[in-house]
């Protein structure tokens, strides 16, 4: 027999108050019960003492004997310092936001990369070598802008000659 420490549903409809109880896990949730452990009323303010009453030496007791918590009785008993919850995410997963964080970061060192470059290249002594090669890059790019439109003008007056003999015939 498997026991669960879970919480039975009792009181008015939308006014929902809760037994805690040590029942067998195949019986119905608001089914027999082997001995009710605590309460939890909802409708309590969070800081209000009775909010939640629990029996603390008899749920020591049923978790020695193998009774396992619900996820809510769960947190119920971590507040009460009687067990220790595990966390219910994947530690191996990111953390929730952890992608936006991690972007972050990474334009974080683009900026100190950036200003890195900014004080290196300021710092350095201007060097003509350097001067000397844009120079030739840019005249190569002007060379093969001046050779583009010399090679396409012919291609394009020949199309237009071309209508012209259709004309005359």
């Amino acid at each position: 027999m498997s026991l669960k420490i879970r919480m039975s549903r009792g009181g008015a409809k939308k006014r929902p108050y809760f037994r805690i109880v040590i029942a067998d896990s195949r019986k119905p949730r608001d089914g027999r019960y082997i001995e009710r452990v605590g309460t939890y009323d909802p409708l309590l303010p969070k800081d209000h003492e009775g909010r939640i009453t629990l029996v603390e030496d008899r749920i020591k007791h049923w978790l020695s004997v193998g009774a396992l918590p619900s996820d809510r009785v769960n947190r119920f008993l971590d507040e009460a310092g009687i067990m220790k919850r595990k966390p219910r995410n994947n530690p191996q997963k990111a953390l929730p936001g952890q992608k936006h964080l991690d972007r972050e970061e990474a334009k974080r060192e683009a900026e100190e990369k950036a200003k890195e470059e900014a004080e290196a290249a300021a710092a350095a002594p201007a060097e003509e070598a350097p001067a000397e090669e844009a120079p030739t890059e840019e005249a190569a790019a002007e060379e093969a802008k001046a050779e583009a439109p010399a090679e396409d003008a012919p291609a394009e007056e020949a199309p237009a000659e071309a209508a012209e003999d259709e004309k005359k015939d």
